[in-house]
């Protein structure tokens, strides 16, 4: 991306706005220690379309302890075979064998996140099978026609709208198309049917009972709240819930209709977040205000991108000069709880990752150096989790908790706040680099940027800290980490 070589104040307003109105509490607790309470472990993080002997050595190795708390992992269940990515996303049967490893891997992952402190989600299509008119066989070699899936559904088990041609959804400003008709073709299941509500539950009670701690809800907005919940309503308490409902301008179904069952996620907050960093003229947002439409910072999961979004260009991608950026000020700030995207590179929106000549997919493989300036082919995995601005921010994020923000100030392109005393974080998203003098409530004393290979140092000094911040970069400090 382009990026201009100025930009309107607004965008800093935006950013302050953002992170003081979703902020409440106390004043700053002069005894302030870093988070033992859990209160900053919080962060997920999107492996899409990693295997699950990928996913166990990565919550080994780097998840736990960078300080992730959870993983999604890619829809589980046997699927369609074809090296497209949406595969994974047309359920044949709900037997848990699919390109990305077996049952017997997936528990075994499952048990090696846990010991690793990382809980595990899995993503669940629950709405549809496939879009296959001619019917085929899945992955682990179940036949299947259409609207006919042996020892699970029969042509009953589906909607068939009739309110467009080809029973196909062509507006989303009508809710009983968004979700009695088909999305693209797939055999939209009858969710408010009791046996459909059986099913479904038990697909998710079998994935429980691995061990998964939570589950995404794949096109949750295709399906009545009502339907939702009662798919969910037998889960024991504390199942974690996360639907993906993407707001639409005045479409008939919002993310708030679907809060009653779990959380939800808040496209609006990384859609504006792009529109923030880009510095665009004509946009015009105040983000977190009552004028912006988001649900509360509870009901809401949070991101800058996802595997949809990267393809579709609604948000920032690894392929933007400030793609981190937007990571850092999502893990800085309070509103909503974070996940954080890793996937792999692509030229075509369609491709797959990495596959072997039966198609499984190839476990990832992340650079010795990830980050943004790190080269790479189609097909290479991006490991965004891994970057140094990345990881670093999640780390930082466990150590202010919830602390307030305070110390919000801005000048030129850069932006600057605190996390009452624990934590403090800059970012400048101009072309030029920004001298920075400002009050912090840190304690006075030497600091080392978290965002760094090693400690490169800045002292807070009566109460200010001076510091001059490059072009597209940003500086992070927290009380764990004295210099």
């Amino acid at each position: 991306m382009t990026m201009p070589t100025t930009r309107p104040r607004f965008w800093l307003t935006a950013i302050v706005a953002v992170l003081l109105a979703s902020c409440s509490g106390p004043a700053p607790d002069p005894d302030a220690e870093p988070a033992s309470d859990g209160s900053g472990r919080d962060v997920g993080v999107q492996l899409f379309e990693w295997t699950w002997d990928a996913i166990a050595r990565e919550c080994t190795d780097h998840l736990g302890p960078a300080g992730y708390a959870w993983v999604l992992t890619s829809p589980p269940q046997e699927h369609i075979t074809g090296e497209p990515w949406w595969t994974s996303y047309q359920p044949v049967s709900y037997r848990v064998e699919s390109r990305l490893g077996t049952r017997e891997q997936f528990a075994a992952m499952v048990r090696t996140c846990h010991d690793a402190g990382v809980d595990v989600w899995a993503d669940a299509v629950l709405n549809h099978m496939t879009g296959l008119d001619e019917g085929g066989v899945g992955w682990a070699g179940s036949s299947f026609e259409h609207y006919t899936y042996p020892g699970i559904w029969t042509p009953d088990d589906f909607h068939h709208c009739g309110l467009t041609d080809g029973d196909d959804i062509s507006s989303y400003l009508d809710a009983d198309e968004v979700q009695t008709c088909e999305l693209v073709n797939l055999a939209d299941l009858d969710t408010a049917s009791p046996h459909v509500h059986s099913t479904l539950t038990a697909y998710l009670q079998d994935l429980l009972s691995l061990g998964v701690d939570g589950f995404r809800i794949d096109a949750a907005k295709h399906m009545a709240p009502a339907d939702v919940a009662a798919v969910l309503e037998p889960l024991p308490a504390g199942t974690g819930i996360a639907q993906e409902v993407i707001r639409g301008s005045n479409e008939p179904i919002s993310p708030e209709q679907y809060t009653g069952n779990g959380q939800v996620y808040e496209f609006t907050y990384a859609k504006e977040l792009m529109g923030v960093l880009a510095g665009s003229p004509g946009l015009a947002l105040d983000l977190g205000s009552a004028s912006a439409r988001y649900v509360p910072s509870p009901d809401a999961v949070v991101f800058v991108d996802n595997h949809d979004t990267e393809r579709n260009g609604s948000t920032l991608s690894y392929r933007d000069a400030d793609y981190a950026l937007a990571n850092v000020l999502m893990l800085a700030g309070s509103y909503g709880t974070p996940q954080v995207y890793s996937g792999y590179a692509f030229d075509d929106t369609d491709a797959g990752p990495a596959q072997d000549a039966s198609g499984a997919v190839l476990d990832a493989t992340c650079p010795a150096e990830p980050g943004p300036e790190a080269q790479r082919e189609a097909g290479d995995w991006v490991c965004q989790h891994r970057w140094p601005a990345v990881a670093g921010m999640v780390g930082w994020r466990g150590v202010v908790g919830d602390a307030p923000v305070v110390d919000a100030w801005s000048e030129g392109d850069a932006v600057a706040f605190g996390r009452g005393e624990r934590g403090f974080v800059v970012v400048n998203a101009g072309d030029d680099a920004q001298a920075i003098d400002v009050a912090t409530s840190l304690a006075d004393g030497d600091y080392c940027d978290v965002l760094a290979a090693g400690c490169d140092a800045s002292t807070v000094a009566d109460g200010r800290i001076r510091l001059t911040v490059p072009a597209h970069t940003a500086r992070a400090y927290d009380v764990a980490h004295r210099g």
